[in-house]
Formats: structure tokens, sequence, C-alpha cells
């Protein structure tokens, strides 16, 4: 297959044990532009027998991969690294055409996943053992730390590049060998684009094979493989549980981000200006279809009704379409199901008794049917029972709640399985940090929105938003394990 990142290329090969290969099946995938809904490319619809051949080459190609010396498993990232600043016009290309990604969110996607494999050339000078003293006379202990084996890399399709990169990066760089099954909705920017980026470094045939397909086709065989050791997933809480169970019957390590309903605090004394910034990036990036993205804005009763007044302007303000027009920052949603189902949500809550401020229809394209373009939507009067806020709606919508007294605040914004990001807006920080530290949530961001990701800071959820922690150290010791090793110097005595 060539080097070509267009999405008008041949993407229809799987990437196993270094090689293009169709696969054991003539089925195939339909890849959609959201914007246009018209086709693009096809790619194979993997089979088990293609997945066991993936791990196959995984399992084989790792056992010298682990062995390298940490300058050479650096400079493969430094070299992938490289490739992929290099493409990234092509990149941000794909992400408009796959996903429906604006230009701010192919940026945005490019810099996370930059910074992702910038952190990963770091690991393999960072794994390191340890030396500590035995109660046994004459014994030395040392602990080592080496790779797991496979990672299973299962990633979704709103941020597909950077939610991949995560874990593909870091896995590599510890000298583990990778299996990548990406979402069937980006099956390039979340798996095939590795095999043709990684193709242009010194990575050995094997450590990475991509293989795509229908999560109900192959999605329990690759979750559930004897040869994976760690399952890292990203996607819905529903599934997440699926695969975490699969994974366990065969003891692999899971690393699993789920869904979030994340709450946006902010309080009477706050900064308006800088709360609404936050609140319209957090609520209407790439179509709110972000697991981090705000879910509820919970606004004190005395500036709620200017807090709005204002979200609703700004949502007005924002340019709506096509992801192929270059102003565009609300673009079309992933799927039909997807619009349907927020779509549901937003009526739902109107006849529990909210109020539509603006939005809550599909906006139309010229010469498209069944657009995918759904408006920014402010919804007000809602309560924390009604759909579009106590589920996780992943879309361009900003229920808007009003709370009396911190405590209230505070209650609202813990009354939810979910535990994943949060933000909160304070004119005193002392009270926006004890906010934050009461938030029952994994990642907390005062002054400023949900919608953070920094390689070298853990990032984690709690209760249904997942298990395990990404990045930097933390990351490294999910893909890792000890060992350890003792040493009798001297003859030891024994009772028998």
């Amino acid at each position: 297959m060539s080097k070509d990142l267009s999405p008008e290329a041949d993407w229809n090969a799987l990437y196993i044990d270094g090689e293009w290969t169709s696969g054991q099946s003539d089925a195939t995938l339909t890849d959609e532009n959201p914007s246009t809904r018209e086709v693009f490319t096809e790619v194979p619809a993997a089979t088990e027998a293609d997945v066991n051949t993936a791990y196959e080459a995984a399992a084989a190609a790792q056992s010298d991969w682990k062995d390298q010396p940490p300058a050479r498993r650096q400079a493969v990232i430094h070299q992938f690294l490289h490739v992929l600043q290099e493409s990234s016009e092509e990149i941000m290309k794909l992400l408009e055409n796959e996903v429906g990604g604006s230009r701010i969110m192919g940026e945005t996607s490019i810099q996370i996943a930059s910074d992702h494999a910038s952190e990963a050339a770091t690991l393999p000078r960072r794994m390191k053992g340890e030396h500590v003293d035995s109660n046994v006379p004459g014994k030395e202990n040392l602990v080592q730390q080496g790779p797991k084996g496979v990672v299973t890399v299962i990633s979704p399709w709103n941020f597909p590049l950077n939610l991949s990169m995560r874990a593909v990066a870091p896995a590599i760089a510890a000298g583990n060998a990778v299996v990548l099954k990406p979402s069937s909705n980006s099956p390039i920017t979340g798996g095939l684009l590795f095999g043709k980026l990684f193709e242009q470094t010194e990575l050995p045939a094997g450590v990475i094979n991509v293989v795509t397909g229908r999560g109900s086709e192959i999605g329990d065989r690759v979750a559930g493989h004897p040869e994976s050791d760690v399952v890292a997933f990203t996607g819905s809480t529903e599934v997440g549980q699926h695969v975490s169970g699969i994974a366990g019957e065969n003891l692999a390590i899971p690393a699993m981000e789920l869904g979030g309903n994340n709450a946006h605090i902010v309080t009477a004394d706050a900064d308006l200006n800088r709360a609404i910034d936050g609140g319209t990036f957090g609520s209407f990036v790439h179509q709110g279809q972000v697991c981090i993205s705000i879910n509820r804005h919970i606004v004190h009763e005395d500036i709620y009704d200017e807090y709005v007044e204002r979200l609703v302007d700004r949502a007005e303000s924002l340019p709506v379409g096509s992801a192929h027009d270059e102003d565009t920052i609300v673009g079309p949603i992933i799927d039909e199901s997807q619009r349907d189902e927020m779509l549901g949500y937003i009526e739902k809550t109107v006849d529990a008794g909210a109020t539509l401020e603006t939005g809550g229809e599909t906006v139309a394209l010229e010469g498209i049917d069944d657009s995918l373009v759904v408006a920014p939507t402010v919804l007000s009067g809602v309560t924390n029972d009604m759909a579009a806020a106590c589920n996780e709606h992943f879309g361009p919508i900003a229920p808007v709640i009003p709370f009396s007294d911190i405590d209230k605040a505070v209650e609202i914004a813990n009354d939810t399985k979910y535990g994943l990001s949060g933000s909160v807006h304070a004119g005193d920080l002392a009270v926006g940090k004890t906010i934050a530290e009461r938030m029952e949530t994994g990642n907390v961001h005062i002054n400023d929105q949900p919608i953070n990701d920094e390689a070298h800071v853990p990032f984690s959820g709690t209760g249904a938003s997942g298990v395990g922690t990404y990045n930097s150290d933390a990351f490294l010791h999910e893909i890792t394990e000890t060992k350890w090793i003792s040493i009798q110097h001297e003859a030891r005595e024994y009772p028998f």
C-alpha cells in the first residue's frame, strides 16, 4: 500500500506483521463522510482468524522488541513523531472527512497526539528498577520493571487520533507489541493511519498490528484474546463493562476510560466573561462529542438569567455547517443514531418542563439529504433528573441548572454515576478549590472548562467513568510489570 494519506487513497487492507493484507474475507466496511453523507472509501471487515494472526505476529515480535535498548525504542518514537507532524495537513483532512472534524478539532488532535508521542519517547529511559534491603541476612533484593507483553488498544471515533495515540505510543515505547482495533466509525484515523505512519519508521514488523471490523463480529475476540496482557479501551460505560469482563477472563489488565456527565459549576462571584468563554468551548467544541465535555452547566441563581442569556448569544453566534468549510465551529454529528438519540434527549427534557432557548433541531446543508448537523442548543429551567442532564448526551447541548448555595451545587454535580471531569468558576479561588475537592470526579479544572489532556499529567475517572489511569508514569505502570529477583550471597540457615 502506498504512503498516500488522502481520503481518496486505497485504505482497503489490514496491517499485520508489517504487511498490508486483504485478510481472510472479502467483506468490507463503508467509511462515510458525516458532512456530505457520501461513502469515500472502504476498509476490511476483519475476521476472527485475522485477529488471531495479528496477535500471533504481535507476540512473536514482542519477544525481540522488549530486548532492544532504550535508545532504539526512543528513536523509533521520535521518528514517528516527526512523520506525524510532517503529515499534519493530510491527517487533518482525514479527520475532516471521516469524523466531521473542524479545523480546530484537527489542530487540537495533532497537538495532543504530538504531546503523547513526545511523552512516550521519554518512557524507555524512565523504566527503572530498585534495590530493596532484605530481612534475611546475606540476601540482595532487586526489583525490575519490564513490558507486559501484548497491549490491546480499542479506540473510539470522537477523537480517534489522540485517543489511540495515548495508548499505542507508550505501549510500544515501553517494549510491548500492540494490536489496535479502531472504531468502525473511524477505522482510518483511529487505526490504519498508524500502520502507514509507523511504516515510515524503523519499528520492526509485527510490533504494531491494525485490524478493522465490526465490534459485533470481532470485538469479543480482540478483547478476550489469550495473547493479550493489557486491554486499553475508551468508549461508553456499557461497552466498557462488557470489554472489561471479557479481558478479565484472561486476567488481562483493564485500562478503561468510559462515559462522563461533567459539571461546569459557576458561583455568584465568578468572572462571568471567563465562565461563559469556558462554557461555550466546553459544550460546543467538536459538536460536544467529547467524553470530558460539559454535560451540565450548574449556575448560581443570582447570575442564572444573565448566564443563560449570554450563553444563548454565544451559541447562536457560532458558525455551523459542513466540516469542509474552514469557518465551521459546529459541524456534523458522527451518524444518525447519535443525532437521533441527542435530539430525543432534548425533546424529553422540554416535555419535562425545561425551556428550549435556542437550537434543538438539525441544520439543513445545501444538497445534503438528512443533515447530521445539530444547531448549538441551550436549555434553561433544567433539573438534574431531566434526560439531557442525567444522560451523557454527547452533543452540542448545554442544559443550565440553577443552584442556591455551594452545598446544593456540589450535590447536583455529584448526583450521577459518572466521575470523569469537571470545572468550577469562582471569584474566590479558595472556594473554587474547596468545591473542586468535593466533586467526585477524576479531574477538575478551576476557572477553566473540563476538556484538558496533558500527556505528563495522570488522567483517570471514578465510578462508572472507568478504571486504570492514562498518561505518564501512571500508564507506564499499567503496561509494565515488576519482577522480584533475590540473590542469597551467604549460606542461609533454615529451620529444618
